[in-house]
Formats: C-alpha cells, structure tokens, sequence
C-alpha cells in the first residue's frame, strides 16, 4: 500500500500555490498517494456569480487539478469567510483522515492573512493530534483511528508574511523545479479565479505571482524554485522530518 500525503487547505487553488509542487515530487519520485482537500468550495470567489455557481466551478477545477497530479480532491462543504473550530467541522477533519490515512499533512501557516486560513490550520493539528484516538468521536460511523500522529507541515503565508507584514521564514524549503511545470498547468487549471483575483486582491496574472514566488524560495535554497514548509513540533507529534528526508530538505 503507497503512502499517502494529505494537504489540506482552506480554498479551491491553495494547494497550487502553496505546496502542489513537493506533493508532485512525493507522487512521481517516490510513489505515494496525494489527497487534496478544501474545507470551503470557494463559494464566495466571484464578483458575478452566485454561491451555488461558482461552487460548481470550482469543485470542478479542484478535482481537474488533483487528476493532473494523479490525485483525490475533497471538499468538506464549509463556508468561505465561516471556517470556524467547532465540534461538526473537527469531525469532518478527523473522519477524512481516518478514511485518507496520511502519513504526511500540509496545511497553512497558523498565522496567515486570513482567518479561513489559520482556522484550517488549528483544525488540521487538532485532527492530526486526535485521529489516532480511539475514543474521540467513537461510534460516529468512522474508518478505525490512525495507527499514530501523522508528521504534520505548515505551508508558506501567503506572500511569507504573517497580519502584521512581518516576514515568516521557512523551517526548509523543497526544491520544485522538477514540478513548476506541473504546479503551474494545476494552478491553471482554477481558470475562474483570475478575475476575481484581479477584482477583489488586485492581483493580475496569479500564475505569474505562484512563480515569483517560488523563485524567490528557490533564491534562498540555491535552486531555481522551492516551497517553504515548518514542522509542527509539539509535544507527541512527530519530529523527524520526513518531507525533508525524503525529498531533500534545503
């Protein structure tokens, strides 16, 4: 049985920015499993379309982006600008890692320019931590709890600055210039958040800024594109590096 790396983000083209370039290299280089999930269908990423609309789009071009990696995408049907922690949508969190079983987790910056993101994020490490329970949400219907705690990444802020504007440096960064390629085809493939992004962000070509991005990493690292990651590393939580080992922590 492959591996399974597991990113879970808030939004419908978060992972494309964030961290679809390692998950690729995991695919394609050693041969895991990749699981994309979004709380959220981005139902609220559109100056001309209603909620149920562009929640249809979106779901779409997440699982077109996830095929491209040969992956799974998921939506856990949250609201955009409504994640919150709670007892439903924790459980949504556990029950999905239990039926995924990851081995690695990606999910955003605990401080992040929105409250959808670091809400994801407080819900991803509660789930890591609790999954692996038996008792916690017994005799709700899910798969059997996690044989352990899985090793569990924080992804880059968005631009790698946290509210404040202070800049968040990255524990290590993976190379992805092998997959910039296929990070950028996946980013593309959220065709509807281009005007949207240059509506309400004033962001214009998003694939150019992923690149920038990525390049800059790459700067810091010694090679031509990279994606930044933190462990978390907390008491009972894994704190070998596995991501780093295996693909080559810079």
């Amino acid at each position: 049985m492959s591996e399974v790396v597991l990113s879970l983000l808030a939004h419908p083209d978060d992972a494309e920015f964030l961290c679809a370039g390692s998950m690729a290299r995991l695919v394609h280089e050693r041969g895991w499993e990749a699981h994309i999930a979004t709380m959220t269908p981005g139902d609220c990423g559109s100056a001309d379309r209603g909620p149920e609309e562009i929640s249809r789009i979106r779901r779409a071009e997440g699982a077109a982006a996830a095929k491209l990696l040969g992956g799974t995408y998921h939506c856990l049907e949250e609201r955009d600008l409504l994640v919150c922690y709670n007892e439903p949508t924790l459980e949504k969190v556990v029950r999905l890692f239990r039926e995924v079983r990851p081995s690695i987790v990606i999910t955003h910056s605990p401080s992040d320019y929105m409250l959808d993101h670091e809400m994801t994020s407080v819900l991803a490490r509660a789930a890591a931590f609790g999954a692996p329970i038996r008792n916690y949400f017994l005799d709700r219907g899910h798969a059997p709890a996690l044989e352990h705690i899985p090793h569990l990444y924080y992804a880059d802020p968005i631009e790698g600055k946290d509210p404040l504007g202070r800049p968040v440096d990255a524990g290590f960064c993976i190379d992805i210039t092998s997959t910039l390629d296929l990070k950028r085809e996946m980013l593309c493939a959220h065709a509807s958040q281009r005007d949207w992004l240059l509506k309400h962000h004033g962001m214009d070509e998003y694939v150019k800024a992923m690149e920038e991005w990525a390049a800059a990493r790459g700067a810091q690292s010694g090679v031509a594109a990279a994606e930044g990651f933190r462990q978390h590393l907390g008491h009972s939580y894994p704190d070998f590096n596995l991501l780093g080992e295996l693909l080559g922590a810079r």
